[in-house]
């Protein structure tokens, strides 16, 4: 058995995988801004359960992680977040792995993929996050990639590309969800603003995939048109073969991705 737990900035979800790989969703809660909470939250779920022999507990946390241990994550508010110490505590038995939530929607989009490559996953949600791997496996040199966090110039200042392109800026801007919104003004607007981040990272990375998730990624239809128009006019020729598509399962690859993730650290 496999727990997988997907930390957001918003929501936590918790579910378990038998080992044929089928998912039963536990809960969903929203997020704890207290770490005792979040911990207290998850151990509480998992114990409740009654799951039996729980081979490996996989976290997906926001933010950057250094030698285990989530260095920060501005969307909760946690620094120095030792999560493995403090489940290893309460989970002796079972092996416990952490990992940046987007490289785990990562991994499990670019295994939906023929022929992965070097994918780029994008997550738009209530932050920006990037996911780099190759064939379908994290790329260890680049994990510490903070696509969200890099400076744009975009309308005459210098922005982070997550404060321009984030759902949370979508509902601050509009006061509106994006499943409340049809007017392609907006979504031309937002694309801009996505496109914005793509046209610095396209050139530096050259993927052979690009995948959107996240809360906006399941809206792509609206704004997939102007997004690309934007990067076949504004890309070098020799880059426009780069197609942006849709995640497969925009909400759900994070819980996904905590599953694989565990299933090949237990393989080794």
């Amino acid at each position: 058995m496999i727990v997988a737990v997907d930390t957001g900035g918003t929501k936590t979800l918790i579910a378990s995988f038998d080992a044929a790989g089928e998912i039963n969703v536990l809960t969903k809660f929203p997020t704890p801004r207290d770490k005792t909470e979040y911990l207290n939250a998850v151990t509480a779920t998992i114990a409740d359960a009654n799951l039996g022999n729980i081979e490996a507990i996989s976290i997906a946390l926001p933010g950057p992680m250094r030698n285990g241990v989530l260095q920060r994550s501005p969307n909760i508010g946690w620094q120095d977040f030792d999560v493995v110490t403090e489940m290893k505590q309460r989970f002796p038995d079972s092996l416990i792995t952490i990992a940046n939530d987007a490289d785990l929607a990562g991994i499990a989009e670019a295994r939906a993929l023929d022929n992965p490559g070097l994918c780029l996953y994008v997550t738009l949600s209530t932050g920006v996050g990037t996911g780099l791997t190759y064939d379908g496996k994290l790329l260890p040199q680049l994990r510490r990639v903070e696509g969200g966090s890099m400076r744009i110039e975009y309308a005459g200042a210098r922005e982070r590309w997550e404060s321009i392109a984030s759902g949370q800026n979508f509902y601050e801007r509009y006061g509106q969800y994006g499943s409340e919104v049809d007017d392609p003004e907006k979504w031309q607007d937002y694309a801009k603003r996505a496109a914005s981040g793509f046209l610095a990272l396209i050139p530096l990375l050259e993927p052979d995939h690009i995948v959107i998730g996240g809360s906006m990624g399941t809206h792509f239809a609206k704004y997939a048109s102007y997004l690309q128009e934007i990067l076949d006019t504004d890309i070098a020729k020799h880059m426009t073969d780069v197609r942006i598509t849709q995640a497969k399962r925009p909400e759900e690859a994070v819980i996904y991705g905590c599953y694989y993730y565990a299933v090949d650290a237990l393989a080794r």
